[in-house]
């Protein structure tokens, strides 16, 4: 017998498989590889959102909407990374700009 959904299985998250630094590693080297061509002139500054476990990845506007659109066509993704389009993070704190450099 099952023992009974937590609150996070019923709200549809999937905890983390791996350790975040190799989501990281994972994530990077796929948007690198994949999706960064496709994505950079049209999408500046969207997220992309993507299962590092079968390299698919969905875009939008905020992390919550490509992770959603990721999930609705993976729903079993458990490790996530997430990257701004053109950017070298996902959000500043400073005043530094957080374009990429190339």
């Amino acid at each position: 017998m099952r023992p009974p959904a937590s609150r996070h299985e019923e709200e549809g998250f999937n905890p983390p498989r791996r350790p975040r630094h190799d989501t990281a590693r994972l994530g990077t080297e796929i948007y690198e590889r994949d999706i960064r061509s496709q994505v950079e002139t049209a999408h500046y500054g969207e997220i992309v959102a993507i299962d590092v476990a079968s390299g698919g990845w969905a875009i939008g506007e905020s992390i919550y909407g490509a992770v959603q659109r990721l999930r609705a066509q993976h729903p079993d993704a458990h490790d996530v990374w997430s990257v701004r389009v053109g950017h070298r993070a996902l959000y500043s704190f400073g005043g530094n700009s957080l374009r990429s450099a190339g």
